[in-house]
């Protein structure tokens, strides 16, 4: 049983509601935020009108603020806008959906402010507004909105959509819209297209043809010269696919020239993969998943294809694979692949062969790799110190001299745990060298313990 103390609703309830209630306004006090919430419970005991009103009156104040919102602020701001629109679908949208509906109108109306004046670069406020846009389509099929009339609203909305914050509307809204109303809107954006030139237009057009799983209507809309890019032609194939048209899949992605790169974008190639799967080619998707994976060692392509092999058959596939990462040419786009399968053993056995490789400026790989690795790899861990305090140095990198002088002395902890240098030579053989070479750079060895 628990303590007469702890904190619980059972305990709670033995102080009575007088108790209760004095307790709550000592807490609220000086808290906004408490006040607000205890508020909107007082409206939800006198009806949806009154939720209606604290909720408008809340998100008129937000409006009109005027003070920047910066990444100290977001947290708060994130937290509210939730509250609000908690208090839209769990209080006053159940009893009266029309008027939930309304209320999420309000709410996606103060994105447009609210944005204007952020800072914040996470997308957490930007989410919320989503998320509202997805509501929005749940109460208007709640609310049997009238289709023409609703799609005058949400064109009016994608007008003003500056910020982005109406990108998800159109999809959360195919199903209250229905044909008559995708219809009508898809009508009012080709206008505006055509006489305005609006940009924004062709994206809600795209998403219009998706609704209506027009896929011939989503490609007219792109250019002969944007087909050829790899992004847009893996969105047309992956529609081409989803509509029984491998066949023209294909045919859509090869007008992509992708012969001797490397930075074939990851959606391309799945997209190939996946057409060449619906056309029952399972050997040439197979072999085309190795030939990405050689290309860019990307593990999602190694392990698709490793799936999919006989029993037995993918540990020597694995071993072939690991053969030839070690033999890459960019040795850090190897190590990152060890990183991520992962495997410690092969990733410190690539660090040890090809050492002199190493970018001591590439530092959020070796810091990554390197605290990877100390454990059970300390020799390893330590070239990779090494090469980023060799980097600084020898660059004369003052900035980043505080963060060598701690790699300095991680290597001096690591040392502890390795029996054998090899070539590599001793710490304090290193520190040696590092003082005859850079004795005089003062700001480093200051910063030195």
């Amino acid at each position: 049983m628990a303590p007469k103390t702890t904190l619980n609703a059972k305990n709670l309830e033995q102080l009575g509601a007088q108790r209760l209630a004095e307790l709550l306004i000592e807490i609220s006090t000086g808290s906004a935020a408490h006040k607000r919430r205890l508020r909107m419970e007082l409206a939800g005991g006198q009806g949806v009108a009154e939720v209606a009103r604290q909720v408008r009156k809340r998100l008129g104040s937000i409006a009109r603020a005027r003070t920047t919102i910066n990444w100290r602020k977001v947290k708060a701001l994130k937290a509210d806008l939730e509250t609000q629109r908690k208090n839209i679908l769990d209080v006053a949208a159940p009893d009266d959906p029309k008027e939930g509906l309304e209320l999420i109108w309000q709410f996606l109306a103060i994105a447009g402010p609210v944005l204007e004046r952020s800072t914040d670069e996470s997308g957490a406020l930007l989410e919320s507004f989503h998320a509202a846009c997805r509501d929005a389509g749940s109460l208007a099929t709640l609310a049997a909105s009238e289709p023409e009339a609703l799609a005058d609203r949400i064109f009016s909305a994608l007008q003003d959509n500056g910020y982005g914050q109406y990108d998800p509307l159109i999809t959360a809204m195919a199903s209250a819209l229905g044909t008559e109303g995708l219809a009508h809107l898809k009508t009012l954006l080709v206008r505006w297209s055509k006489e305005a030139g609006e940009t924004l237009a062709y994206a809600a057009l795209q998403d219009i043809a998706d609704a209506q799983h027009d896929v011939d209507g989503y490609i007219a809309l792109q250019s002969e010269k944007t087909r050829g890019m790899p992004l847009v032609a893996a969105a047309i194939a992956n529609r081409l696919t989803a509509a029984g048209r491998a066949e023209e899949a294909l045919e859509a992605l090869d007008r992509v020239d992708t012969k001797g790169r490397r930075d074939v974008p990851f959606e391309w190639e799945t997209a190939r993969i996946e057409a060449l799967g619906a056309l029952g080619r399972t050997d040439d998707a197979q072999a085309f998943r190795w030939q990405c994976f050689e290309q860019s060692l990307n593990d999602q392509h190694l392990r698709a294809h490793l799936k999919r092999l006989p029993d037995f058959d993918d540990l020597d596939a694995e071993e072939k694979a690991f053969a030839y990462a070690q033999a890459f040419p960019d040795v850090h786009r190897a190590l990152i692949f060890f990183l991520r399968w992962p495997d410690l053993v092969q990733a410190a056995r690539l660090v040890m062969a090809r050492r002199t490789e190493l970018d001591g400026d590439l530092y959020e790989l070796m810091t990554a790799a390197a605290e990877a690795l100390a454990e059970k790899h300390p020799l390893a861990a330590t070239v990779l110190l090494r090469a980023m305090i060799d980097f600084t140095l020898v660059q004369a990198r003052s900035g980043r001299y505080k963060h060598a002088a701690r790699h300095l002395t991680e290597c001096a902890s690591l040392a502890r745990h390795i029996e054998d240098f090899g070539t590599l030579g001793s710490h304090d053989a290193y520190v040696a060298g590092l003082k005859r070479q850079h004795g005089k750079k003062f700001g480093f060895w200051s910063k030195v313990p």
